[in-house]
Order: C-alpha cells, then structure tokens, then sequence
C-alpha cells in the first residue's frame, strides 16, 4: 500500500511541472476569463507541491544544507529574473517593484516563514530546538544585507530621493555578492555542522537510517523537474496576476498588495517545506530555507538589478519609508532574541506571526 501510495506520488509529481509549463506558454502574455484563470490557479498550486517533493528529493540525496540552499537559491534565481523582466517596462510604477519585492520577502520568510515552524515544532514537542551558532549567523547576515540596500538608500544625500548615487548602488551590489558567497561557503563547507539539524540534547541529528537516498539519476532528473515547477510556479503567478489586480482595485486596495500575494505564492513551496521539516523536528532545516531565502533574495536581487539599471530607464528607489523600517526593527530585534537561547515556544511563533501579521495589514491599510 505504502509503495503504491510513493509510486502515485512520484507520478503526479513528475507528470505535474511540463503541464504546468505547456499551461504557461499557453497563457503568456493574453488576457484569461475567469474558467481559465481558475484552471491556472489549480495548476499553480499543483506546480507548488511538485517543487517541494522534488526538492525534498534533492535534499535528502544531497543532504543538509546543501538540501535547503539549493530550493532557495532556484526559487530566487526564478524571481530576479522576473523582477528584471518587469522593470524592462519602465516607468514610474516600477520604479519601487525590487525594493517592494525583496522586502517582502524578508518579511514573509523572517516572520511568515519562522513562525509557522516554530509554531509547528512547538505545538508537537512543547519547544523547537535549533542551533544558534549557525542561525545567528544567517539572521546577522540577512539583517546586513538589508540594512544596506534597504535602509541606507533613505539616508544618503548624494542623490535625491531615497535612491543610491551610481557609486553607492556598486557598493551595495559587490557588499550583497560577497557576504552571499561567504555565508554560503560557511554553511556549506567551513561550518557546516552548525546548519544540521540537532536533538533537544544539542548533539547534531543523524539522517533517518531507514530512508535510502535516491540514485544520482533520480537526483537530477528530481533537480531538472524542480527547476520546471519554480519556473511555472512564477511564471503562472504573472500570469493571473492582471485579474489579480483587477480584484484588489476593485476592493479599494493599494496597487502594492498585487507584489504581496505573488511574492506569497512565489515563496509558497518552501513555506511548506519548511513546516514540513519542523513537524519532523528538524527545525534547522526550516530556519534554513526562511534566513536562507531572505539572503538569497537580497544577495541576488541587488546586484541584479544593479547591472540591469544600466540599460533599464527610470528611477530605482530602494529605500524603505518609515513604516517598514520600523517593522524592519523590530522583526531583528525579536528575530535576536529568539536566535539567541537555540529554543523557542509558543511565545516566539506568535510573536513573529503578528509582526507578519502587521506587515500584511499595513500593506492593505498603509
């Protein structure tokens, strides 16, 4: 019963990304009625758990943290290149699209993403157990990457407007690839044990014996299929995301919640593969993929549309406004203190999903 249940998963799962694909260049670039953006939904949110079955495929081939870094970084990667592919427009309207998107995605995966673990680890065993060398770490760097290319540009007078003059906007890009590449170096090589999930006793947890790893074939054909699923994920999520904007218009709500929710589904897959390794107490893992995407998100963003900005015609503002940065404040103060003791509780994840809470209200309700 368990090998066909496997076998029907392995299946759908495989059969789900090229449809999803075929779906995509049908509906690039036209205006869909309301059957065919139904159709669209059904098939993104089936191009969402697609991802997540293969990359935990991936994963547990490659093992931790190379597992999670590789979901990350493929979900980003898909993401810069449509954020560029947007800015190609011009205009005023996009103008603020990277800054609102990598935002978002700070928030969503800083607060969003760790709340729902730790609520998740903390509701099956009382408290979530992770290792606070190597989160502390990740949190530090995403809250430099930040505060660089987020806050900063608010402050400097070299240009008016919170923008950055063409000298300060290179440093922000060369600061967000190093610090990317040596955080990444230090997960993966340098200091890796402090990245693998640990027991409540603090010692490193040793991967299931009884789940074989899939074959090197399985692997890359799991890779090349994940690769498909992200890239029809964000690409299904454009494409509704003109009667998107028709709805929130039509409810009186601010242009900037259509980023909100296409940044929501865009990081859905590792929501829930995040919550799916803090029910298997692997809270490590979940802290991972949230602090490992926010950095992706900036580290790659940045110098992205810093090279993009040379042939790319308007403005680029990349400073926050004083709402968000308060936000931004207080999500690294909570975000310090609950990294600090390596354990959290109920009190953490509710903390963290009211300031996620927040950010959503006041993106409806500035």
């Amino acid at each position: 019963m368990i090998r066909i249940a496997r076998f029907t998963v392995e299946r759908w799962s495989s059969l789900v990304p090229p449809l999803a694909l075929v779906l995509l260049v049908a509906a690039w670039g036209r205006t869909l009625p309301g059957a065919a953006v139904a159709v669209v939904a059904v098939c993104l949110a089936g191009a969402v758990l697609a991802a997540v079955h293969h990359a935990e495929v991936v994963a547990h081939r490659v093992g931790e943290p190379f597992g999670s870094l590789v979901l990350a970084v493929a979900v980003t990667i898909i993401e810069v290149a449509l954020i560029v592919t947007l800015m190609s427009d011009g205009g005023p309207k996009n103008a603020t699209l990277a800054r609102d998107t990598v935002f978002a995605a700070v928030m969503i995966t800083c607060n969003g993403i760790v709340g729902l673990a730790l609520l998740s680890a903390a509701l099956r065993r009382k408290t979530a157990v992770f290792n606070a060398e190597g989160t502390g770490a990740a949190f530090a760097t995403v809250t430099t990457l930040a505060g660089l290319s987020l806050v900063i540009p608010t402050f400097t007078t070299s240009k008016p407007g919170p923008e950055f003059a063409p000298a300060q906007l290179v440093f922000a890009a060369l600061a967000s690839v190093f610090l990317y590449g040596l955080f990444v170096a230090t997960q993966t090589f340098r200091h890796r044990d402090y990245f693998l999930p640990v027991t409540r006793q603090g010692e490193v947890m040793r991967e299931d014996d009884h789940a074989n790893p899939p074959s090197r074939r399985t692997m890359f054909i799991s890779l090349g299929l994940l690769g498909v699923a992200l890239l029809a994920v964000v690409g299904l999520a454009k494409s509704v995301s003109p009667a998107l904007e028709s709805g929130v218009a039509a409810a009186g709500l601010p242009p900037a919640v259509v980023g909100v929710v296409i940044a929501l589904l865009v990081l859905l897959p590792e929501t829930i593969a995040a919550v799916r390794a803090a029910r298997r107490d692997r809270v490590q893992t979940s802290l991972n993929l949230a602090y490992g995407s926010a950095m992706a998100s900036i580290g790659l963003t940045i110098p992205a549309v810093a090279l993009a900005s040379i042939w790319l015609s308007g403005p680029l503002v990349l400073g926050l406004d004083p709402t968000h940065m308060v936000l931004l404040a207080l999500t690294v103060a909570t975000g310090s203190l609950t990294i600090v003791p390596g354990r959290a509780t109920l009190m953490q994840a509710g903390v963290h999903l009211s300031l996620f809470g927040a950010y959503l209200v006041l993106a409806a309700n500035p």
